[in-house]
């Protein structure tokens, strides 16, 4: 991927942009491998900690459209260097909340850098490379969530897990001023995408296509985010697993996501954004098939094969997908497709979190393929449509 990067001349800014997402990415998903042990330093239950997941996830939901509507006329320069040092600001204080609810309100607020940044790097990316360059840009850039996989999400769990979970909070205040830093001296001024029109937003949310396109990656968020936001505890009950060995599943779960994300990004363009998305979610639903069955960790790391191979190429593909479909909707697209993310997050996390009294733990790998299935369905769906009704 970086050789491909440089051979067709992607320009420097994309980097510091993917590191942001890198930064964001690992923000958002690190807790999941830090619940046991909040969940223990505070004394509260499995569900209670989940709210640290769900809660973030409901507020960039519903944050997401809104600071594309409110952003529209603002360098995107400023924007995102302000969001990465608002991102480090509120993990700061994060490191030192003194209690669980101090803790939630500081990663709650900190999550409007992710409301931010994802959507708004991925919607100036058409003024900053060549149209023909846009797709494979956009995946560029959103390669950030695999390096978070890969390295950030298993080292924060590492020392969570050693150092404790108040060490990874710091850790990521660190990472986003360098992240911030790296923009300013990167990213040129007076980068502003044109300002959506109501119409502009209207055409996008009374789109079919559009609607339905942004339904799969409700349904797949969700899928996942039902075992992902208590995966530590399904992992230590099911399996007797420990910090290192949770690292260990995490750091495959990265290096498999950068992988799908890394080939994807290369055959998109031949292949399709539509097809592309099919076949991942596919992956991540044999994936979450195969944990439901496995009995050892090695057919554990397998499925997490399957499931990390799809995972960040899904997401990157609908990124593609939606900007194919509605080049000048893009940052509303693209926006509601970020608010579609964390919708499904916020929805798995809960579902999770009702299932784990009802059924147990070991339901919800079957849960999580369930709604990867629907996903793919929604996914065919939405194919259909587009051939019949195209976007105008």
């Amino acid at each position: 991927m970086v050789a491909q990067a440089r051979r067709d001349g992607l320009p420097a800014v994309l980097w510091p942009l993917m590191f942001g997402n890198a930064v964001i990415g690992t923000g958002v998903m690190v807790m999941a491998g830090l619940i046991n042990e909040v969940r223990h330093d505070f004394q509260i239950s499995i569900q209670t900690a989940g709210l640290l997941i769900s809660l973030s996830a409901l507020l960039v939901c519903v944050g997401a459209p809104l600071m594309a509507a409110l952003v529209t006329r603002l360098d995107r320069r400023r924007l995102l260097i302000g969001s990465l040092l608002w991102f480090a600001l509120l993990h700061g204080w994060a490191a030192l909340a003194p209690d669980f609810e101090s803790l939630l309100l500081a990663r709650a607020l900190a999550m409007a850098s992710a409301a931010v940044f994802t959507p708004q790097a991925a919607a100036c990316i058409g003024l900053l490379v060549p149209a023909h360059q846009r797709s494979r840009g956009i995946t560029f850039v959103f390669l950030g969530w695999s390096v978070a996989s890969v390295l950030g999400t298993p080292v924060g769990a590492w020392t969570g897990g050693v150092l404790g979970w108040r060490w990874s909070m710091a850790l990521l205040a660190g990472l986003s001023v360098l992240a911030a830093g790296w923009l300013h001296a990167r990213m040129p001024r007076g980068v502003v995408p044109p300002a959506l029109t109501a119409q502009a937003w209207r055409q996008t949310l009374l789109s079919p296509a559009l609607m339905l396109t942004l339904g799969v990656t409700v349904a797949s968020a969700a899928g996942q985010f039902v075992l992902l936001s208590y995966l530590a505890p399904y992992m230590a009950d099911r399996f007797a697993l420990g910090t290192f060995a949770l690292s260990l599943v995490l750091l495959v779960y990265g290096l498999s996501g950068f992988a799908g994300n890394a080939v994807v990004s290369r055959w998109i363009e031949p292949i399709g954004a539509s097809r592309a998305v099919f076949w991942a979610i596919g992956s991540m639903a044999l994936g979450m098939a195969l944990m439901a069955l496995a009995p050892g960790l090695t057919a554990v790391l397998l499925a997490v094969v399957l499931w990390g191979l799809g995972v960040f190429a899904s997401n990157s593909s609908q990124q593609a997908r939606l900007a194919g479909l509605a080049p000048m909707l893009a940052p509303a697209s693209i926006a509601l497709n970020t608010s579609a993310m964390y919708a499904g997050q916020a929805l798995g996390a809960s579902l999770g979190g009702w299932l784990i009294p009802q059924l147990g733990l070991a339901s919800l790998p079957w849960a999580a393929a369930a709604g990867l299935m629907l996903a793919m369905a929604l996914s065919l769906g939405a194919t259909q449509l587009v051939r019949h009704r195209p976007v105008v």
